[in-house]
This record gives C-alpha cells, sequence and structure tokens, in this order.
C-alpha cells in the first residue's frame, strides 16, 4: 500500500513564536501524520495574522499543492488557515481542487461542505 504525500502547515497570530507554539503544533501534526500513515514530504509555517493570506508559507502550500508535491494537507485546525470564512473557503476549494485534501487532528478531514450555509427561509 502506498502512502499518501503530506505537507504540515502551521501558523500562529503573534509576531514571535516565544513560547514554542509553532514546534507545538509540527509535532502534532508529524505524530497525527504517522497515525494516519501518510509521509510528510514538506512544510512551512507562518508567524502572524489569519486575516492576511499573503503570507510567505501558505504561498509555499499553494505552490507545492498546483505543482501536485503532496496528496494531502495537514494543519492543526482550519484555523490556522485563516480567520476571514470567504477567503478560508476560497483557498480551501483552490487545495480541493489540486486533488488535494486537508486533514487535522482536532478536527478530521475538513471539506468544503462543512462551510455550506443551511438555507435561509422567510417566514
Amino acid at each position: 500500500m502506498n502512502k499518501k504525500s503530506a505537507w504540515s502547515y502551521c501558523r500562529i497570530d503573534a509576531p514571535e513564536d516565544t513560547h514554542g507554539a509553532l514546534k507545538g503544533q509540527y509535532e502534532r501534526l508529524e505524530t497525527y501524520a504517522e497515525q494516519m500513515g501518510f509521509t510528510v514530504v514538506g512544510s512551512s509555517q507562518d508567524l502572524g495574522s489569519g486575516l492576511s493570506f499573503d503570507r510567505p508559507g501558505l504561498q509555499a502550500v499553494l505552490e507545492a499543492a498546483k505543482a501536485g508535491s503532496f496528496q494531502v494537507l495537514l494543519v492543526d485546525s482550519v484555523s490556522r488557515i485563516g480567520r476571514d470564512m470567504v477567503k478560508t473557503t476560497e483557498l480551501i476549494q483552490t487545495i480541493n481542487g489540486c486533488g488535494i485534501s486537508i486533514y487535522s487532528p482536532m478536527e478530521g478531514e475538513i471539506k468544503l461542505s462543512d462551510f455550506a450555509m443551511p438555507p435561509f427561509h422567510l417566514v
């Protein structure tokens, strides 16, 4: 059985990692990858706001995804991708469009359907 290749992405909303939070995220993702049978082939990280999507680590994810370098993106939680739900769902759609699934040890597989709004009915 071939192991799926994975990329781990970590982000904290801070100007520097004084408490080792990035290392903690990375270690959780490494453990999760091992448990899921994924082979981590790359990783990137960012420091800063989840509202901006112009982050070098996130750009590395997109470039590797478009190049077909991995099959699974690992994140600690969907909030590590971003805090703006519209931009986050667009990014998830882009990544899924490259044939990549997104997994989190906290949330399992992250799917676009998880963000679907329920129908709105006027009474």
